[in-house]
């Protein structure tokens, strides 16, 4: 076991930072004790390691850190950034009163880093064009059957996602049992491929990252800026093609659903720091009223 403790000199609530990294309840990378620390498995480029973040809040926020495994060094180097050390939220000046507000109410609200490409790319692309119980249920099926247990004593279940190797390695029929279409599937086996240049981007211009992300096929404009805004802590990182992201930027800024382009214009005015001026908009609260049935839960396995 290795240990580090940190106190941030910035307001941040670490619950908040690494909820984003959780992919639905039962994600059996993610886990919180009874104590409410929080536990992560993660495939780092020095093998497989286990992180757990424990803190206390105060002026700053003191973090008390363990980590096992082969790459708990390397988890531990990069708590700072993972919970937003490399963010600069005062770049950001919002305009809008609404964002002017919530800014003001949640001071705490930074953008992190967790430098891992392909954990942040193979549950983006689970999530393509589907609801979110479909794609929770796809991570949970392939990590516990192609997954290893975490290192160290941990919560029951923890489990480090599969390697680049091990990704690429999985059938066709597995991923079918996982209600994973072809698609997606060859899209991760692809990327899995070559996993040793898609991590080079955490250390790329935005621009750059973008553009290396989508030479990959089946990557396109919102996955690129999923895997973005988790694994290079990019504020400008806006998810065009989400479901509900423009809807609630439009009723946020202007009181009205809108399209991906007309939540593109509202959010012109932050270029550079729209990924924040779309999370700080999801926060105010204000929501479009719903109307129609929610998209459903998809089950092609029996065909």
């Amino acid at each position: 076991m290795l240990e580090r403790r940190w106190r941030a000199p910035f307001l941040v609530d670490p619950a908040a930072m690494l909820c984003v990294h959780r992919r639905g309840y039962g994600d059996p990378a993610f886990a919180v004790d009874a104590s409410g620390a929080i536990w992560r498995a993660c495939r780092t480029p020095d093998g497989p390691g286990t992180l757990r973040l424990g803190w206390r809040a105060g002026s700053g926020t003191e973090v008390a850190a363990a980590a096992w495994g082969p790459g708990a060094g390397w988890l531990l180097d990069g708590l700072p950034a993972m919970l937003g050390a490399l963010d600069h939220p005062e770049d950001f000046v919002p305009a809008h009163p609404v964002l002017r507000e919530v800014a003001r109410r949640h001071r705490s609200v930074r953008i992190g880093r967790s430098g891992l490409v392909l954990e942040a790319l193979v549950p983006a692309v689970l999530e393509q064009k589907v609801v979110g119980k479909e794609a929770t249920r796809a991570w949970r099926l392939l990590l516990r059957q192609y997954g290893e247990p975490a290192p160290g004593p941990v919560p029951a279940g923890l489990t480090v996602p599969p390697s680049p190797a091990g990704w690429a390695a999985i059938p066709s029929w597995e991923w079918h049992r996982a209600g994973v279409e072809a698609v997606r599937a060859r899209t991760i086996a692809g990327a899995a491929r070559v996993a040793g240049g898609l991590e080079e981007i955490a250390a790329l211009s935005a621009d750059q990252a973008d553009r290396r992300l989508r030479s990959l096929p089946g990557i396109g404009p919102w996955t690129s800026a999923e895997i973005r805004q988790r694994a290079c802590g990019d504020p400008d990182a806006v998810s065009v093609g989400d479901y509900h992201l423009p809807s609630i930027v439009g009723w946020a800024l202007a009181g009205r659903v809108v399209d991906d382009a007309g939540m593109l214009e509202l959010l012109a005015p932050y270029q550079g720091q729209r990924h924040r001026a779309g999370l700080l908009a999801s926060l105010s609260g204000r929501r479009p009223p719903r109307r129609g049935p929610r998209m459903s839960v998809r089950d092609y396995r029996a065909f």
